[in-house]
């Protein structure tokens, strides 16, 4: 079984509320809803995949020293082992917009549970609520 290695983030904005993403009709799982981010290209850290993921699909900006690590998901999908570092930023520059036609949410951390999350994203939850 391969391994695939994703980098997600929660976007945390002044408010306290959590940027949650809408996968899009055509991807698998689509219309659940998970926190932004992507595969790990070859020769990317999770940081600089995520720099890279947030400006392709949110057109924002932020830096390394803005991501902190929070926990992670380990998750047995059918045919791949997903391994998902997810860290906390407070601190991007732009606005979050919808550049692949995803539905994007800012959600209360109590609320999260509200929305149908991926398998790997719904354990991360907690850990997200717990440390906010």
């Amino acid at each position: 079984m391969k391994s695939v290695l994703v980098s997600a983030v929660a976007l945390i904005d002044r408010d306290g509320r959590v940027l949650l993403s809408q996968r899009p009709d055509g991807k698998s799982m689509a219309g659940l809803w998970e926190f932004p981010g992507g595969k790990v290209e070859p020769g990317e850290t999770p940081e600089t995949a995520l720099i890279r993921e947030l400006q392709e699909e949110l057109g924002i900006d932020t830096w390394a020293s803005c991501l902190a690590p929070l926990t992670f998901a380990s998750h047995v999908y059918e045919d791949f082992h997903l391994l998902m570092p997810l860290f906390a930023c407070r601190k991007w520059q732009g606005t979050p917009e919808s550049r692949e036609g995803q539905a994007l949410r800012w959600v209360r951390p109590e609320r999260l549970r509200d929305f149908p999350m991926p398998p790997a994203d719904v354990p991360l939850v907690a850990h997200l609520r717990d440390w906010l």
